[in-house]
């Protein structure tokens, strides 16, 4: 038949699934290179000691206290509490000395063990009240282990609480936990931003040069009226 023309959709097809075939051939190497790119990124920072929200570890089930210590309630009754990733990644390796015996009363805000760097304190509160029940011995000749795992073995104290409930009203608690963490990193930020230049004129203090980022375990470097400060901006909250 004249003016007729015949196309086989076919093969117009087949084409266009070619394309797509190879689209998807390019596209997941790429994905798979871009995942690795961001691990390894992950893995340098980590590396290289650089303190970002995304090394933070923040398990689910922990109560965060705004005075930077958590607690986690057992099925048995008894409570561990003891030092969040954000402080101990600001803070470092440090001695600890605890300041509360087994079956002394503590009450919520109360002063129960002393972090020490290089002749620098900081004091450190009760997330809750209760009878304490035991403390961590491993920590005093193995300090390490708190930075190591803080939710974990490296747990301060057991209390057997009187208030959990409204001791642990106001902390934050799975997403909610990562959010301030965020949020505090951030605040760690400003608070050096406004109150380094008092202490010292050196900002390589608080930054590396490429990026900006926050060098890992900074505070034991700061002077000791900024520790002062430190102390009750974040962990006399």
């Amino acid at each position: 038949m004249e003016g007729f023309t015949y196309h086989n959709i076919f093969e117009t097809k087949g084409l266009e699934y070619l394309i797509i075939i190879a689209f998807l051939a390019l596209l997941i190497p790429f994905s798979v290179i871009l995942n690795r790119r961001v691990k390894m990124r992950r893995q340098l920072q980590h590396s290289l000691g650089v303190l970002t929200s995304g090394i933070l570890r923040i398990p689910k089930g922990v109560f965060l206290s705004r005075n930077h210590t958590w607690a986690h309630l057992a099925k048995s009754g008894i409570a561990s509490i003891g030092l969040d990733d954000l402080l101990l990644h600001i803070t470092g390796e440090g001695k600890l000395v605890y300041l509360k015996n087994s079956d002394e009363q503590i009450e919520k805000g109360e002063v129960i063990a002393a972090l020490t760097i290089d002749g620098k304190q900081l004091r450190i509160t009760s997330p809750i009240t209760g009878k304490v029940v035991a403390s961590n011995a491993l920590l005093l000749d193995e300090p390490w282990k708190i930075n190591e795992e803080p939710y974990g073995i490296g747990w301060l104290y057991k209390i057997e609480p009187t208030n959990w409930k409204s001791d642990t009203g106001s902390d934050h608690l799975a997403e909610a936990a990562t959010s301030w963490s965020k949020s505090e990193l951030q605040r760690f930020k400003d608070f050096l931003a406004t109150r380094l230049p008092k202490y010292s004129s050196d900002a390589s203090l608080v930054a590396l040069q490429d990026g900006g980022e926050l060098r890992d375990h900074l505070l034991p470097e700061l002077p000791g009226g900024m520790w002062q400060e430190f102390e009750t901006e974040f962990l006399q909250g």
